[in-house]
């Protein structure tokens, strides 16, 4: 468990928890039980929910725009909701005041729509805390050195609070969501999914890379880094807080693998729909060609994840197989289009009905079969694997995407992770 009398905190809420001034009064309780609880508290918050989507949609209908500019209308969803939670507060008699990123300031990079943070100043945050006065900040965004507006991407928010809970030196990063915690499956799809107490940073890492959306990848592996401890909790369940000082069963901490003492194979599975396959045919087998593909997706941005090739009969041709973001499919297959006349193949395949499965555990570096039950727990399901890629905690596979949920529930069954019926 948390110490109960950690000092420190900073607290996240996201753009459910900040959808409308009713539910911003609830966040607002969160925040005033911890203040008069003593302690010392900063506050970083999302967008209003669906409001950075109608922001977006404002951009888009102007057409190709600048990207800086872009930024700077998206990035303002959250400066009304800071503020909206700081006059709530005041209203409350709780000092509180709103900050933007540029105010920290937090710079980052120039990858506008994608920024990387390279360094926050909590000296600023630092003064208003002394002061009892509580800093409330807007999320997913920085400025530059060109002292530009810059934004981190969707879950941005999650990275800008563990960031600032590293500066401060904080005892605990809350973040707080629609969901009560982390599960061993999403609860939508998978009936007996049980809700984790504690996760390792290596795990949450996979699982939020391979589809489970509770948290940024990214903030997980700045926590990581720093060795931050994250709490993932729900803003509305009415039994998610302390009683005389006492946490009762609250939410997933997300620690070190050291202060975890369960010793459990697998911990989760995971899912992702949003990915899409293509297969270049009859390409030259050669030295370089890979290099030459996988080298110009990079140099694009397109990010490839599995990687499955085939030689033909007379080793001189190959089919090779991968997977990337369907978003990322169109810029993809422009990319080989453009390469088709250095690297000699015949046609490109794509596919969008496919579906990736992971089983996550950190016990896999100690177990083996873990990947031998998956595969035949699959293989009862008559389900047909498409591709495979292994980490040491991790086995994926990709799917037709029509049998994913009966993957999803038959693996969960599979290795235990199912909760008493």
């Amino acid at each position: 468990m948390i110490d109960k009398n950690y000092s420190k905190i900073v607290m996240k809420f996201g753009g459910t928890s900040m959808a409308d001034i009713e539910k911003i009064s609830k966040v607002a309780d969160h925040v005033e039980r911890e203040f008069k609880n003593g302690k010392k508290v900063a506050v970083v918050v999302s967008a209003m929910s669906g409001e950075t989507d109608r922001l977006i949609n404002l951009v888009n209908a102007i057409g190709p725009v600048d990207k800086s500019e872009r930024d700077a209308v998206i990035s303002s969803g959250e400066q009304v909701s800071s503020a909206l939670l700081a006059l709530t507060l005041k209203a409350r008699n709780i000092p509180a005041t709103s900050v933007q990123g540029w105010q920290i300031p937090l710079r980052t990079n120039k990858m506008h729509g994608s920024a990387r943070i390279l360094d926050v100043k909590s000296k600023y945050l630092d003064q208003l805390i002394t002061k009892n006065e509580i800093p409330i900040i807007a999320g997913f965004q920085g400025i530059t050195e060109e002292n530009r507006i810059s934004t981190f991407g969707r879950g941005g928010s999650d990275t800008t609070a563990v960031a600032i809970a590293c500066s401060l030196k904080a005892d605990l990063c809350d973040i707080y969501t629609d969901v009560d915690g982390v599960y061993t499956s999403d609860p939508r799809i998978v009936e007996f999914a049980q809700k984790i107490s504690k996760i390792s940073f290596e795990e949450m890492l996979e699982m939020a890379s391979q589809g489970a959306k509770v948290l940024q990848t990214r903030s997980v592996e700045l926590a990581m880094s720093y060795n931050m401890p994250i709490r993932v909790r729900s803003t509305f369940a009415e039994n998610n807080f302390e009683k005389k000082n006492k946490t009762i069963n609250i939410g997933t901490i997300v620690t070190n693998e050291d202060n975890i003492l369960e010793d459990k194979v697998v911990s989760g599975i995971a899912y992702s729909k949003n990915e899409a396959k293509i297969t270049i045919q009859n390409l030259d087998d050669k030295p370089g060609v890979a290099a030459q593909i996988f080298g110009n997706l990079a140099k694009e941005g397109v990010n490839v994840d599995m990687i499955v090739q085939n030689i033909s009969a007379d080793g001189k041709h190959t089919d090779l197989t991968f997977t990337v973001q369907e978003t990322e499919l169109k810029n993809a297959k422009s990319i080989l289009d453009n390469l088709k006349s250095q690297i000699n193949f015949h046609k490109l395949i794509e596919s969008k009905d496919i579906a990736k499965v992971s089983v996550i555990g950190v016990g896999m570096r100690s177990h083996a079969g873990v990947a031998a039950e998956m595969f035949s727990t699959l293989a009862e399901k008559g389900i047909n694997i498409q591709a495979i890629t292994t980490s040491e905690i991790k086995v994926s596979v990709i799917i037709d995407s029509q049998y994913i949920e009966l993957a999803m529930r038959a693996l969960h069954s599979a290795y235990g992770l199912d909760k008493k019926k």
